[in-house]
C-alpha cells in the first residue's frame, strides 16, 4: 500500500480522534460498571517494627480475621508506617519484602533442641526452652565467673558468655538489655546491626 505523508497523518488523526471519542464514553458497546471494595477496608491494622536492622522502621501490618476464638487470621499486606518518626512511611527493599519473610514456609515458629549425641532436632515448648537457657547460663556463670583478676583487682566479669542483642529493639529496650547483661558480668556483648 502506497501512501504519502499527508495520507499517513489523515489516517493517524482519524484513529486518534476515534479512540478519543471512545475514551470520553462514546463506545459502541455498553460498559459494565463495577465497584471494587478496597482490599484493606475490613482488615485489622497492627503497628510493629521491622526486624531487619538497627534503624527500626515502623510498619503497618494488615490481617484478615475478626479475632474470634477459632478464626485463623492471615497477613495480607505490610507497608511503612507514615506516622512513625523514623521512616515516615518509607521502607528499604528488605522491609518492603517483609511479608515474604513472615509467610515463608521455612520460617522457624517454635523452639527446637538437638540433644548431645543426637542427629535429630526435637520440638520443645517456649517455657522449656527458656528454662533450659536459664539453667545453662547459671551453670556456666557459677563455674566461670571471675570476681578478681590475677592482681587481686575486683573485675566481676563472666568471660565465657557472649550475647548478641536484637537490632530491632528500641533504644529503651537496648539500654535495659545492656544494663542487665553488664550486671551479670557479661563482657562480650554486640548487636545484630553489625551482621
Amino acid at each position: 500500500m502506497q501512501m504519502n505523508r499527508r495520507q499517513f497523518f489523515k489516517i493517524c488523526s482519524a484513529g486518534l480522534g476515534g479512540s478519543s471519542i471512545a475514551v470520553m464514553g462514546f463506545s459502541p458497546t455498553a460498559a459494565l460498571a463495577e465497584v471494587r471494595t478496597f482490599k484493606l477496608a475490613r482488615a485489622t491494622e497492627t503497628r510493629n517494627i521491622c526486624p531487619y536492622c538497627s534503624v527500626s522502621c515502623g510498619v503497618l501490618i494488615y490481617s484478615t480475621g475478626d479475632k474470634s476464638k477459632n478464626a485463623q487470621g492471615e497477613i495480607i499486606h505490610i507497608e511503612g508506617d507514615p506516622d512513625n518518626p523514623v521512616n515516615r512511611g518509607t521502607l528499604c527493599p528488605k522491609g518492603a519484602g517483609l511479608r515474604d519473610m513472615v509467610q515463608s514456609q521455612n520460617r522457624l515458629k517454635y523452639p527446637e533442641v538437638r540433644e548431645a549425641g543426637s542427629k535429630e532436632w526435637k520440638r520443645i515448648s517456649w517455657d522449656e526452652a527458656i528454662e533450659r537457657i536459664a539453667k545453662h547460663m547459671k551453670a556456666d556463670r557459677d563455674k566461670n565467673f571471675m570476681a578478681q583478676n590475677a592482681n587481686g583487682v575486683t573485675v566481676n566479669r563472666w568471660p565465657t558468655f557472649g550475647f548478641l542483642a536484637s537490632s530491632a529493639a528500641s533504644n529503651e529496650a537496648g539500654y535495659l538489655t545492656v544494663k542487665t547483661l553488664r550486671a551479670l558480668g557479661v563482657t562480650q556483648l554486640d548487636t545484630q546491626a553489625r551482621i
